[in-house]
């Protein structure tokens, strides 16, 4: 268990952690719960706890406390090669995105699911599915009847996350994104003039060019404002301008649903029929 971004909500992540530990072994810090205004603590308590949960050999999987802010300021001085010599799982969410690029970079599969925190509300199945997801990662999942907001088919890497994070990646010069990928975003609480400004800068900075395809997660908390513009009319303009197919309204992100998306898995986006279908199974080696 590590807290790399924002401080969290004890209440909520002692939950989770207690529903975890009645099936895995936990390991924390005692400074897990530090707190410095809007961070987890001091950069290097943040850097020096995950650090040494990407490295230590009996960790199979890094789970995020919560989400929030912090993974920018330490997360290019992590020690990636040696996290990919003994590669474990990554899992979280929203501002764990900047992980989930980082072993994108790497060419290695991460979890993008609920953090800690999300698992503490005690939601059976959404706990059932994060279990499912660690255990039983090379099985087939499927997220069907997904609207179409451009039609065709793509297959490719599935990539993505947090539509904030990844602006922030790419303007931290972090982002590189597999070819041929299929793209999941999702975020909360931003204008919708912001999604379209970062997304207009994704794709004048040539961060999208090599994007096979596009599935939306949740955008929750976004409203029109006043301008009146609702967010999801910006994401279909400036989405169905790349020319790829687009599928809208996937089970993922900010929202009450946040089911879990093995990245770096082979997907398969079929949006050709009334609805579309988003596919993929996490291979051998992946």
């Amino acid at each position: 268990m590590v807290a790399p971004s924002s401080p969290f909500d004890r209440t909520a992540v002692f939950r989770g952690m207690a529903f975890l530990a009645t099936r895995y072994r936990l390991r924390f810090s005692a400074s897990f719960v530090a707190r410095r205004g809007f961070l987890a603590g001091d950069d290097a308590r943040r850097r020096d706890e995950l650090a040494a949960a990407l490295v230590a050999p009996d960790v199979r999987a890094v789970l995020v406390a919560r989400g929030g802010y912090g993974l920018g300021r330490i997360v290019h001085e992590l020690p990636w090669d040696a996290f990919l010599r003994a590669p474990r799982w990554i899992v979280g969410f929203s501002d764990a995105t900047a992980l989930h690029v980082e072993c994108a970079r790497l060419g290695v599969a991460s979890l993008h699911a609920d953090n800690v925190s999300g698992l503490g509300p005690g939601d059976a199945r959404a706990r059932a599915r994060f279990v499912d997801a660690l255990e039983a990662p090379s099985a087939v999942r499927a997220h069907p009847a997904l609207d179409v907001w451009r039609p065709g088919r793509a297959e490719g890497v599935l990539a993505g996350g947090n539509l904030t994070l990844l602006h922030a990646c790419a303007a931290a010069g972090r982002l590189a994104l597999p070819a041929g990928c299929i793209l999941a975003v999702e975020d909360v609480t931003e204008a919708p003039y912001r999604i379209d400004r970062m997304w207009t800068a994704l794709v004048v900075g040539g961060h999208l060019r090599r994007v096979a395809g596009i599935v939306v997660g949740d955008f929750t908390d976004c409203p029109p404002g006043r301008h009146g513009v609702a967010v999801a009319e910006v994401l279909r303009e400036r989405l169905g301008a790349l020319g790829v197919p687009v599928a809208a309204g996937a089970p993922f992100g900010h929202g009450e649903r946040n089911h879990p998306l093995h990245l770096g898995a082979r997907a398969v986006l079929d949006a050709t029929g009334d609805l579309a279908h988003l596919s993929w199974r996490l291979g051998p080696g992946e």
